[in-house]
C-alpha cells in the first residue's frame, strides 16, 4: 500500500512537472515570433533612414553648384549625415537607451537638413532647379515613409513588451534574458512649430 502511495506520488510530481515544463516553452515559444517581429520592424526603420542617408550626397552637390551658397549650413548636413550613419544598434539590443541615442542622431541631421531647406529659400536657382525639387520630393517622401515605420516599429515593441511584462510570462521572460525593448518617441520640441524668418 505504502509503495504504490509512493509510486502515485512520483508519478503526480513527474506529470505536474512535465505541465509546468510544457507550460514555460509554449509561453517562450509565444516570446520568440513577437521578439523576432520587433527585430524585423527594426531592419524596416534602418531601411528608410538609409534610404535618407544615401539620397543627401546628391542633395549636397545640387546645393554646392548654387552660386555663394553658404558653407557652413552644408558642413553641418555632411556632419550630421556622418553621425546618423555611425550610430548603429544591433537588433538584439534594442534598449530604450540605444533607441533613445539612434534617435538623437537621426534627429541631428532631420534639424541640419531643415536648416538646409530654410537656408535654400535664399536662393531662387535653386527653388527652380529641377534635379533640386526632385530630390526635396524625395526627401519628403522618404521623412514619411520614416514617420511610418517608426510607428510599425513602436507598435511591435508595445506589443512584445505586453506580452513580456504580463504575469506569469515575465517569470519565462527573465529566465530566457528578453527584455524590454525602446520606443521612438517625437523629438523634443517637435510641438512647437519652427520660426523661419526670410528677411535676410
Amino acid at each position: 500500500m505504502k509503495k504504490g502511495c509512493l509510486i502515485g506520488g512520483i508519478v503526480g510530481l513527474l506529470a505536474l512537472v512535465v505541465i509546468v515544463v510544457l507550460w514555460g516553452v509554449g509561453i517562450y515559444n509565444n516570446i520568440i515570433p513577437k521578439d523576432n517581429a520587433v527585430k524585423a520592424q527594426w531592419g524596416n526603420v534602418e531601411t528608410a533612414y538609409q534610404k535618407r542617408a544615401d539620397l543627401i550626397p546628391q542633395l549636397v552637390e545640387t546645393v554646392k553648384g548654387a552660386k555663394n551658397f553658404e558653407q557652413e549650413t552644408l558642413t553641418q548636413v555632411i556632419e550630421a549625415r556622418s553621425k546618423a550613419t555611425q550610430t548603429t544598434i544591433d537588433p538584439t539590443n534594442l534598449t530604450p537607451e540605444n533607441i533613445a541615442q539612434f534617435q538623437q542622431a537621426q534627429d541631428g541631421l532631420s534639424s541640419a537638413l531643415s536648416r538646409l531647406m530654410v537656408v535654400v529659400e535664399r536662393y531662387p536657382e535653386l527653388k527652380s532647379n529641377q534635379n533640386f525639387l526632385a530630390l526635396q520630393t524625395s526627401l519628403e517622401s522618404i521623412a514619411d515613409e520614416v514617420r511610418f515605420e517608426q510607428r510599425k516599429f513602436n507598435e511591435a515593441a508595445e506589443l512584445y513588451n505586453n506580452y513580456i511584462q504580463t504575469v506569469p510570462n515575465n517569470m519565462i521572460a527573465n529566465f530566457g534574458g528578453f527584455d524590454e525593448k525602446g520606443y521612438f518617441k517625437a523629438a523634443e520640441g517637435a510641438e512647437v512649430a519652427p520660426s523661419v524668418d526670410f528677411s535676410n
